[in-house]
């Protein structure tokens, strides 16, 4: 999966890199890429040196997005941003955060990586891990017992930037599988890779959305400067 956006990066120089305590940034002339940021096993954010994100402006984005490669990191969160920011922004799709099952799941057996918002309304009876768990979530170590014959797996694209999402996707063969958040990649060559719907955000105010991440903002504070949207497998 990432050897095939790395492979479709376009010839592309980067303008800005902006990373905040929560996402990144990653700017051309023409598009935009966001990605999640890495947490420390506290939960809290690293320092980020401006002179990781300094170094990049001028750059071809396949320089950055090359950090994909890495297992894990800021350098790979940058990458992820930066392959999002090689995708243009598609026609068609529609809007959706990719939370709201589909038509006809009736009560078919859910699993989610990620507390995503409003859940308990939106996905009644789901089964939820996390790596922090709250009161009605199971631990991100619990994977291996529950994902494996789910007939829907959702998962946050954090797992894309934090390098677990190949390992969660083996357990979820067969399943039929959604990748949601802003840092989710829009690129429908990765429905052959076994994602069936890819549900990611494309930023409409590049000036306020780079505001709030650099001032450590998360999703609730920049989704009204852009728009939703699922790519579906045909």
């Amino acid at each position: 999966m990432d050897a095939e956006l790395i492979r479709n990066i376009p010839p592309l120089t980067i303008t800005r890199v902006t990373a905040g305590a929560r996402w990144a940034m990653v700017e051309t002339e023409e598009t935009v890429g966001l990605s999640a940021m890495p947490l420390l096993a506290s939960g809290s954010a690293p320092d980020i040196p401006a002179k990781i994100c300094d170094d990049y402006v001028g750059a071809p984005l396949s320089a950055l997005a090359g950090g994909l490669r890495m297992a894990a990191g800021i350098e790979r969160s940058l990458a992820c941003a930066a392959a999002n920011a090689g995708n243009r922004a598609p026609n068609g799709g529609a809007v959706s955060d990719g939370l709201l099952p589909e038509p006809g799941s009736g009560t078919e057996r859910t699993v989610i990586v990620g507390r995503f918002p409003e859940l308990a309304r939106k996905r009644p009876g789901a089964i939820v891990l996390e790596k922090h768990p709250g009161p009605d979530d199971l631990p991100a170590d619990a994977a291996p017992y529950v994902i494996p014959g789910a007939d829907h797996f959702v998962v946050t694209a954090s797992a894309w930037s934090n390098g677990t999402l190949a390992g969660l996707l083996r357990l979820a063969i067969g399943s039929r599988v959604t990748l949601v958040g802003p840092g989710a990649p829009l690129a429908p060559a990765l429905h052959a890779y076994g994602i069936h719907r890819l549900a990611g955000f494309i930023v409409g105010d590049r000036e306020k959305t780079r505001e709030i991440i650099a001032d450590g903002g998360g999703v609730k504070a920049f989704k009204p400067y852009g728009r939703q949207i699922m790519l579906s497998e045909e």
